[in-house]
């Protein structure tokens, strides 16, 4: 990875969880960043989604002293027991929490959610004496479209453009009613920084309306700010993470 593109991700802005952009962006905004160098002059601050990063407003990047390390749930009439309601058993311990709040000392008013699933959030997994992560973000066609920011959205995530190499273990399947639901394996080896994410599981399905549902499947964090070490696999299975995206629960209603 360029020196460019890990400059890139490390800036990289997420609000709530795994984002719904491709890494394509990222490529291609490295790209032009390069570009603009070359000619001496100076680029703007470029704000991409990638390795689960993400920036709340009226934070510094900087992170302050914490003295401890856990982080009470976010209370959001219970999505943590409905979800859990969905889940197979043996996962673990599920309970709702801000990863603003636990990376980067948001606030409550900084860390506020505008979910626009009934189950969007982000959801801690404890098992094992490990702690992973779930979370579920689904964004309306016209989310993504402002999230893009005129970037057109790729049609096989497994085969992306612009040089990016292609996920692990990537398998897209069209589904009976034309949905596309693509789930692939990331190492999240983007180099080093805080918090240094462990292996995972990604899903993402097209929604009707041209939105989409993306789920990470996370082994957790390492950090100072850490609820607990990696879990040693994803919180569920690949199988198990096809389930939950076909559920009808995690999709808003329609209207």
């Amino acid at each position: 990875m360029s020196d460019d593109v890990r400059e890139l991700l490390g800036r990289a802005a997420e609000d709530a969880g795994r984002p719904v952009i491709s890494t394509a962006v990222v490529y291609a905004r490295a790209a032009r960043v390069r570009r603009h160098r070359r000619v001496a002059v100076t680029a703007a601050a470029v704000c991409a989604v990638a390795a689960g990063a993400f920036v709340v407003p009226g934070l510094s990047t900087e992170q302050s002293p914490r003295t401890s390390s856990v982080a009470a749930p976010v209370k959001a009439g219970d999505r943590a027991g409905r979800l859990n309601a969905l889940l197979p058993k043996g996962v673990g311990a599920v309970e709702q929490v801000s990863l603003a709040v636990i990376i980067k000392h948001a606030t409550p008013a900084q860390a506020k959610e505008h979910p626009y699933g009934p189950l969007d959030g982000q959801y801690a997994v404890r098992r094992d004496g490990g702690v992973g992560y779930l979370t579920v973000d689904t964004r309306s066609a016209k989310a993504i479209e402002k999230k893009l920011g005129g970037f057109p959205q790729q049609k096989d995530l497994c085969k992306p453009g612009n040089g990016e190499p292609e996920p692990t273990d990537c398998v897209r399947e069209v589904l009976p009613d034309g949905r596309v639901l693509t789930i692939w394996s990331d190492a999240m080896e983007y180099g080093d920084g805080t918090p240094q994410w462990g292996p995972e599981l990604v899903a993402r399905i097209t929604l009707k309306d041209g939105g989409q549902l993306a789920v990470r499947d996370s082994t957790g964090f390492e950090a100072d700010t850490a609820l607990g070490p990696l879990l040693k696999t994803p919180p569920l299975t690949r199988a198990q993470l096809r389930t939950l995206m076909l559920r009808p629960e995690l999709l808003p209603k329609e209207k």
